[in-house]
C-alpha cells in the first residue's frame, strides 16, 4: 500500500465511515475480506438498495458478485476506490448527504442519479456504469455570436458596442 492508501485507511478508520461499512456488510450477511489497497471486499450483497452493483462505505466496498467477480473488475474497483477517498476528504459522515444532494441535483438535471453527480464524475462515470449525459440546459445554450430568441446578433465589433 501507498502512503496515501495507509493515509485514507486511517482516516475512514477515524472517522467511522469504515466501521459503518463494516456494520453494514454484517448486517447485509456478507463475506468479508481483505481487498488490494487497503480495501475491505464485502461479496454476496443482497439488499434490494441501492441499486448498483456495488458501492462503497468508508473503505468497504460492497458488491453483489462473488469475490471473484469482484476482484475481477478492476475498472468497478477503481472507481469504488475514489468514493473511499472521497469519504476520507469529507471527514465521513458528511459524504452521505453531500452525495444524495448531489444525487437528487443530478437526477433532476439530467434525469439520471450519477451523470451530473460531481461525487460520480470524479469516480469515473464510465467505470462506475453511469451514461455521459447533457444536462438539460447544455440544449437551450446558444453558439458564441448569436442572439437571444428573436433577436438578430449585433454584427459591430465589440468596442463599438460598448464592450471592452
Amino acid at each position: 500500500m501507498t502512503s496515501g492508501q495507509r493515509l485514507r485507511q486511517l482516516a475512514n478508520l477515524l472517522n467511522a465511515s469504515t466501521p459503518l461499512g463494516l456494520l453494514l456488510a454484517a448486517c447485509a450477511r456478507t463475506r468479508v475480506r481483505r481487498g488490494p489497497r487497503g480495501l475491505i471486499l464485502a461479496t454476496g450483497y443482497r439488499w434490494r438498495l441501492p441499486f448498483a452493483a456495488a458501492f462503497t462505505v468508508g473503505n468497504v466496498v460492497l458488491f453483489r458478485a462473488g469475490p471473484a467477480e469482484a476482484l475481477g473488475n478492476p475498472v468497478l474497483l477503481g472507481h469504488e476506490e475514489r468514493h473511499s477517498t472521497q469519504y476520507a476528504w469529507c471527514l465521513g459522515m458528511p459524504f452521505l448527504p453531500l452525495y444524495f444532494l448531489s444525487a437528487a441535483w443530478s437526477l433532476w438535471r439530467t434525469g439520471n442519479p450519477g451523470s451530473a453527480n460531481p461525487f460520480e464524475r470524479h469516480a469515473g462515470l464510465r467505470a462506475g456504469g453511469y451514461p455521459l449525459l447533457p444536462s438539460p440546459s447544455a440544449s437551450r445554450r446558444r453558439p458564441p455570436g448569436k442572439g437571444a430568441p428573436g433577436k438578430p446578433a449585433s454584427k459591430a465589433p465589440r468596442a463599438e458596442r460598448g464592450m471592452t
